[in-house]
């Protein structure tokens, strides 16, 4: 059986203490949320474990301090992506 496609998305507006979970899914969700992000041109970073990690938590929670290494390293990638495209 394959496993069913799980998918965060992610947000950071400076002053915030810590990047915020906007949306979080799992199948058919997962997927809406990265055909959205494709749609807008937002780079998108496959990272099963961070995404498993936030599965549980509900949208507008801070991300929890031992997710912070890796959701800098996916915004950092996002921000790189960003600036090279324009």
């Amino acid at each position: 059986m394959a496993k069913r496609k799980i998918a965060s998305a992610l947000g950071y507006k400076k002053g915030d203490p810590a990047p915020a979970l906007l949306a979080s899914g799992r199948g058919r969700d997962a997927e809406r949320i990265i055909a959205i992000a494709e749609e807008a041109g937002i780079a998108v970073v496959e990272d099963t474990a961070l995404a498993a990690l936030l599965d549980a938590r509900p949208p507008g929670d801070y991300i929890p301090i031992w997710c912070w290494e890796a959701a800098a390293k996916a915004l950092a990638f996002v921000i790189k992506t960003e600036t090279v495209k324009t």
